[in-house]
């Protein structure tokens, strides 16, 4: 278990929840499908009917201040968009 860092809690996956019934989701780059589909399973109670995973790289950003130039990165990361069995819903908000 711990293959979940995060929900992702977005406009855009918003949307995707309330039409296509389809969950987003930081997870460990070492994570597989199958660890993600038990762990949503057994954390929410629901029925996974597909997992699609993404790598995401990290990029280089810089920015001028008025002490010069400044350079960073950007931390790479793997999302996990989990459809769920028609009916199944997951509330990011009941423990608030």
């Amino acid at each position: 278990m711990g293959m979940i860092i995060k929900p992702l809690v977005t406009e855009k996956m918003t949307a995707m929840s309330e039409k296509f019934n389809r969950f987003g989701f930081i997870v460990r780059p070492e994570a597989n499908k199958l660890e993600i589909k038990r762990e949503i399973e057994a954390l929410y109670n629901v029925t996974v009917v597909d997992v699609n995973t993404i790598r995401y790289a990290g990029k280089n950003k810089s920015r001028y201040t008025k002490s010069g130039l400044i350079n960073g990165r950007t931390n790479a990361y793997k999302k996990a968009i989990v459809t769920l069995k028609e009916g199944d819903t997951i509330d990011f908000y009941s423990n608030i």
